[in-house]
């Protein structure tokens, strides 16, 4: 089988991050977000993943060459000179993702974070036989989505009603698809929509079939929604007993701390924290819901909470950090700094206190 995942553009929800890598390499959960998704596919017998991408494919396909050989999958890139939206890059691709085989492949948001039930959406597709699956999600405020009408008991889909003004229903699309080769003929090479223009043909069709997703969802391509991502993630962590989860004395819920960091004396961590590889986290510092990324150094009786805290950056003594402060590469925030809701690119000192929201060049 086959996947395309569509990558897309800049990133710049996600800046100051995106300045130093591309979004899908930016690390969740102390690993590439495009990885989750990589090795759920490769665990369901994908053999080949393709990147539709318009920005940097050197360095994606740079970095994911040595996960190529360790996970045994092809992974090739798609390159767009224009965007094509989310449909235009699958006719980009047709000869990647054809063969004569005839199977289904995938196409994921790369955005997108779940528990990825791909196995049983091949069994939902494959059992109801129509010409494509998606997968939907509930949420509690549909009107800022487009929502998915389906019959219930079948799943298949009647209409999409794009940010409705009355209740229509609370399933909206999770941008993961299940498609048959037949899907590219309804697509012209051109910027298109595949949720606009090319599901709602199918569905007119009756042949478009939604799967409600099992677990959690959510696309943590912005700051806020990465911090509440990081929380779903390890909350489904916490519930399948993983090893991975630290313990200990100075551990309060779900924490990840990689195996080459280092936590001094009398810190409190927790919850819903991701500590990098190679980070040093001196004695008394308060940590959480945040991510620190690798090599980051956070000095004693220091404060963190609902932050990014980007690689390499060091916070001084003392400093207090929150409210969705995200620091780029290689900040360093001076001793008894506060930063409330700070966004900092790469390469900054930070000597005076951040008092509100603001961005910091």
């Amino acid at each position: 089988m086959k996947a395309l995942i569509l990558v897309g553009g800049f990133g710049t929800r996600l800046r100051p991050l995106t300045l130093s890598v591309p979004k899908p390499l930016v690390e969740f959960a102390n690993k590439p977000m495009i990885l989750h998704q990589i090795e759920a596919l490769k665990a369901v017998g994908v053999t080949e993943v393709v990147l539709a991408i318009n920005y940097q494919p050197e360095v994606m396909l740079n970095f994911l060459k040595e996960f190529e050989t360790k996970l045994g999958i092809t992974i090739t890139c798609s390159q767009e000179t224009e965007p094509l939206g989310t449909a235009g890059p699958l006719a980009l691709a047709r000869d990647k993702l054809v063969d004569e085989s005839g199977e289904p492949f995938f196409v994921l948001n790369s955005d997108v974070i779940s528990e990825y039930p791909f196995k049983e959406m091949i069994e939902f597709h494959k059992a109801h036989g129509g010409e494509a699956s998606i997968m939907v999600t509930k949420v509690d405020e549909p009107s800022k989505y487009g929502v998915v009408v389906m019959e219930e008991s079948t799943g298949q889909v009647d209409k999409f009603v794009e940010k409705p003004k009355l209740f229509v229903g609370n399933k909206i699309n999770a941008g993961i698809y299940l498609l048959n080769p037949s899907v590219l003929d309804r697509i012209e090479l051109r910027p298109t929509s595949i949720e606009k223009e090319v599901f709602p043909k199918i569905a007119a069709e009756k042949k478009l079939y939604a799967m409600v997703l099992p677990g959690f969802w959510m696309d943590i391509g912005q700051p806020r929604d990465y911090i509440t991502g990081l929380r779903l993630y390890l909350d489904s962590l916490r519930k399948k007993a993983s090893p991975k989860l630290a313990t200990g004395p100075n551990i309060v819920g779900n924490v990840l701390v990689h195996e080459t960091a280092k936590i001094g004396e009398g810190c409190l961590i927790g919850p819903d924290v991701a500590i990098g590889p190679g980070c040093v986290v001196e004695s008394g510092v308060r940590l959480s819901r945040c991510t620190v990324m690798r090599g980051v150094r956070i000095k004693k009786h220091a404060c963190i909470s609902s932050s990014i805290i980007g690689w390499h950056s060091t916070i001084g003594q003392w400093a207090r950090v929150e409210n969705m402060t995200i620091l780029g590469e290689d900040v360093h925030v001076c001793d008894e700094i506060y930063s409330n809701g700070g966004v900092v690119l790469p390469h900054k000192e930070i000597k005076s206190s951040i008092l509100k929201p603001e961005i910091v060049m």
